[in-house]
C-alpha cells in the first residue's frame, strides 16, 4: 500500500463518521447551493449551445478564429453536461456519492476536457499572433481546412494523453477502495509531466504571445497616427490592423479569464508539499478551486454576449426562430 492509498483509507474512515453521514432533510444552505449549481449548469449548457448554433448556422462566421471558438464551446458544453453536476455535488456534499465506476469516468472526462480547453485557448492566442504579425499571408496560411486539422489534432492528442496519464498511474485498472472519495492517483514523475504539459507550456505560450501582441498593437497605433492620413493604402492598412487589434483585445479577455480560473488550482497543487497527496485533489486541494476551472465554461458565453455584437445578433435570430427561415444562413450578422 503506497502513501496515496494510506491517505485515502484514513480519509475514508474519518469521512464515514462525519461528512458523508447526513440526514434526509436538506438545510436552507443546501437548497441554495444546489439551486446555484443548477443555474450554473443551465447557463453553461444553454450559453454554449447558442455559440455552437450561431457559428455552425451562419456561414459568415465560418472563419478560422470562430472555428477555434466553436471547439472551445463544444468542450465547454460537455463540461456542463458531464462534469459540472457531479463536481458541484462533490463540493456541496464533501464526499463522492456515485460509485467507483462513474468516478473513473468522471476523472477521464474532467482531465480530457480540461486539456482540450487549455489548448483551444492556446491556439486562439496563436491565431491572433499570426493575424497581427503576418496579416498579408494570414488568410493563405491559416485557412478553415488548416484550423480544422489543428482542432482534430487537439481533441485526438488530448484523449491519448489523458488515457496514458490515467492508465500508467493505475487509475483505469484498480478498483477504488474508498467509495466516498473520487481520487486520481498520480506519481511524482507524471505529476511533473502534467504540470509542464498541462500548465506551464500553454500558460507561458499565451502570456508571451499576448505580450508581443500588445507591443505590436502599440507600435502600429503610433504608426497609423503618423502616416494613416497620407495615403489611402496606408489608411486601409490602418483600418485592417485596427480591426485585428480589436479582435485580439476581445480574445485576450477570454485568455485572461481562462488563466484566472486555471492558475489558482495549479498554484494550489504546487503549494501542497506531498505530491502523492495532491492527487486526491477533491480533499487536500480546496474543491472550489477545481470547480473554478469548470466555471470558466460558464463565463465564456457571458463574455461573448457582453463583447461580441455578432453573438448578440445571432442570439436574437435564434430566439425568434428566424434561423428556420429560408436563406437564414446567409444573413449578415456583423
Amino acid at each position: 500500500m503506497n502513501l496515496t492509498e494510506v491517505y485515502e483509507a484514513e480519509f475514508c474512515i474519518q469521512s464515514s463518521s462525519s461528512s458523508c453521514v447526513r440526514t434526509a432533510l436538506l438545510t436552507t444552505v443546501d437548497v441554495f447551493l444546489y439551486l446555484s449549481a443548477a443555474a450554473a449548469v443551465l447557463l453553461t449548457v444553454c450559453g454554449n449551445l447558442l455559440v455552437i448554433i450561431s457559428i455552425c448556422h451562419f456561414k459568415q462566421l465560418h472563419t478560422p478564429t470562430n472555428l477555434l471558438l466553436l471547439s472551445l464551446a463544444l468542450s465547454d458544453i460537455l463540461v456542463g453536461v458531464i462534469v459540472m453536476p457531479f463536481q458541484f455535488t462533490l463540493l456541496i456534499e464533501s464526499c463522492w456519492l456515485f460509485g467507483t465506476t462513474f468516478c473513473s469516468i468522471l476523472n477521464l472526462f474532467s482531465l480530457y476536457l480540461t486539456c482540450v480547453s487549455i489548448y483551444n485557448v492556446t491556439f486562439i492566442a496563436v491565431d491572433r499572433f499570426i493575424a497581427l504579425f503576418d496579416p498579408f499571408h494570414y488568410s493563405n496560411r491559416v485557412t478553415v481546412r488548416v484550423t480544422l486539422l489543428v482542432i482534430c489534432f487537439i481533441w485526438i492528442l488530448s484523449i491519448f494523453y489523458t488515457m496514458a496519464l490515467l492508465y500508467f498511474n493505475g487509475n483505469m485498472l484498480e478498483q477504488k477502495t474508498c467509495p466516498i472519495v473520487c481520487p486520481v492517483s498520480i506519481s511524482l514523475i507524471w505529476a511533473t509531466v502534467d504540470l509542464i504539459v498541462g500548465f506551464i507550456v500553454p500558460c507561458l505560450t499565451m502570456i508571451l504571445l499576448y505580450v508581443h501582441i500588445f507591443a505590436l498593437a502599440k507600435k502600429h497605433a503610433e504608426s497609423i497616427k503618423c502616416v494613416g492620413k497620407q495615403q489611402f493604402k496606408n489608411a486601409r492598412k490602418g483600418n485592417s490592423m485596427a480591426s485585428e487589434w480589436k479582435a485580439a483585445k476581445l480574445l485576450g479577455i477570454i485568455v485572461s479569464v481562462f488563466l484566472m480560473c486555471l492558475v489558482p488550482y495549479n498554484i494550489g497543487l504546487l503549494a501542497t508539499a506531498n505530491v502523492e497527496k495532491t492527487a486526491t485533489s477533491g480533499h487536500l486541494i480546496p474543491n472550489f478551486l477545481a470547480c473554478l476551472i469548470f466555471l470558466n465554461s460558464t463565463m465564456n458565453p457571458i463574455i461573448y454576449a457582453l463583447f461580441y455584437p455578432w453573438f448578440q445578433k445571432c442570439v436574437k435570430l435564434i430566439i425568434r426562430l428566424k434561423i428556420f427561415s429560408s436563406g437564414s444562413s446567409q444573413i449578415n450578422v456583423f
